[in-house]
């Protein structure tokens, strides 16, 4: 890219350039981002570095959705990331890390995060929420976070969640912390300190403790599909989500393709909404057995999600798309990692 802007030489220096070229290729990127330039980088520009960073990871661990992407990069197309989701636990006690949301939402809001809606997830026996950038909220991704309710599961289970999290770590150094406060004050960064930070807050979103035990995940899987997602992929992204024009037609070409694709389209209550995605990733994972020998096991990974939004209502007088999610379609699609569990 010609002219390089201040988003473009901050990404370089983290992931490198070519690695940064791509992204710029595959990525819808808000053109106010594009014409920011200077030695600092507003809170927007990171919040946007992130993201890329975070889809690459995602496209690293989900095939088909590296197919899918190679296929837009072939075929000229780029993808509006909509939103990127994480699951978290509401538990005190997890060794260093804050409990629920907040591990996740302390990175968001000195990025320009914050709260658009809430999603009772009762058959998951979870809350999500979802989080919009203040500058660019249809633009930018935003991040839906989950939280799981342990008290609402058997007392083994909870003993079973309280011992897989308890070895978790804070991924954010004192300097990260320093930088987020820095950032929040004045809502940008200078592009040396946010090279800095932007491999540390990549780290957020990943998982914290240590291997499990396999008597323990299977203690999890019995009561809950999600729980025992957390116990092997953490805070990772459980899904990135691709927002297209017209996702039935989309999943049909995917389907002839022959990928594994969801067998419906999920629709919101409101109509304006509807999702669907790729199968669950099957990844290898690694166990402690009873002995304390390391054993592995195959274990859904994450997935790729495509989306559709249409304009909230004029007649109602608002504009925009409905950023909404919707707690049914959300608990569907959820149901993405678990299937094919043993």
């Amino acid at each position: 890219m010609a002219n390089k802007t201040v988003l473009q030489e901050t990404l370089e220096k983290v992931v490198g350039a070519e690695r940064a070229e791509r992204l710029f290729q595959v990525l819808v990127v808000p053109q106010g981002l594009l014409a920011e330039a200077g030695d600092t980088i507003s809170r927007a520009g990171i919040a946007q570095a992130l993201n890329m960073m975070l889809f690459e990871d995602l496209l690293q661990r989900v095939p088909d959705a590296k197919s899918y992407a190679d296929d837009c990069l072939h075929d000229g197309r780029k993808v509006m990331h909509d939103h990127g989701a994480v699951r978290t636990v509401l538990l005190q006690g997890m060794g260093a890390l804050p409990a629920g949301e907040e591990s996740i939402t302390r990175v968001l809001r000195p990025l320009g995060y914050a709260l658009n809606g809430t999603y009772p997830l009762e058959r998951l026996k979870m809350t999500g929420r979802s989080h919009a950038q203040a500058e660019y909220p249809e633009e930018l991704a935003q991040f839906f976070i989950s939280e799981l309710h342990p008290e609402k599961f058997s007392a083994e289970f909870q003993a079973a969640v309280a011992r897989v999290t308890a070895t978790s770590r804070d991924p954010l150094t004192a300097e990260a912390k320093a930088l987020l406060a820095e950032l929040e004050e004045d809502r940008e960064l200078s592009v040396e300190k946010a090279v800095k930070v932007l491999p540390v807050l990549a780290k957020v979103f990943s998982r914290q403790h240590e291997e499990e035990t396999l008597a323990d995940y299977k203690t999890l899987l019995a009561e809950s599909a999600e729980m025992a997602w957390i116990s092997t992929e953490g805070n990772s992204f459980n899904h990135a989500t691709d927002r297209v024009a017209d996702v039935d037609a989309l999943a049909a070409d995917q389907k002839a393709l022959g990928r594994a694709m969801k067998a419906t389209v999920e629709t919101s209550q409101s109509g304006r909404v509807r999702q669907t995605a790729f199968l669950a990733a099957r990844v290898q994972r690694r166990f402690r057995d009873a002995d304390g020998s390391i054993v592995e096991q195959e274990v859904p990974g994450s997935f790729y999600e495509f989306i559709t939004r249409l304009p909230l209502p004029a007649e109602e007088g608002k504009t925009g798309l409905d950023l909404s999610f919707d707690s049914s379609n959300a608990q569907a699609i959820f149901k993405m990692t678990a299937q094919g569990q043993k």
